[in-house]
């Protein structure tokens, strides 16, 4: 007769292995990114704004939208991501917990 199992938590968490390897603020930070690449470019599609056009509207050149909207690239200001917010007529929103 076998043991009956416990339900719950079994091992450790992804976020936990993560940071056992020294890897979560890196990993968080991309998730981030690609979270915000995505809602961006689908807000773009919604609208239906080319690169071109999205790119006037922030007085940047298409190059620069580019690596905004490549989910890869981490190292985008703050100050990119709110212009590019505002405009496609959102609010860019951070939080500390």
């Amino acid at each position: 007769m076998s043991k009956p199992t416990k339900k719950g938590k079994l091992g450790y968490s992804f976020d936990d292995f993560l940071k056992a390897e020294g890897r979560y603020e890196e990993s968080t930070n991309q998730a981030v990114k690609r979270v915000i690449a995505f809602q961006l470019a689908a807000s773009m599609k919604e609208q239906h704004l080319t690169k071109v056009a999205f790119a006037k509207k922030l007085q940047t050149s298409r190059s620069q939208l580019d690596r905004l909207l490549d989910p890869e690239n981490t190292n985008v200001t703050l100050d990119s991501l709110t212009r590019a917010a505002k405009a496609i007529g959102r609010v860019l929103q951070l939080e500390l917990r």
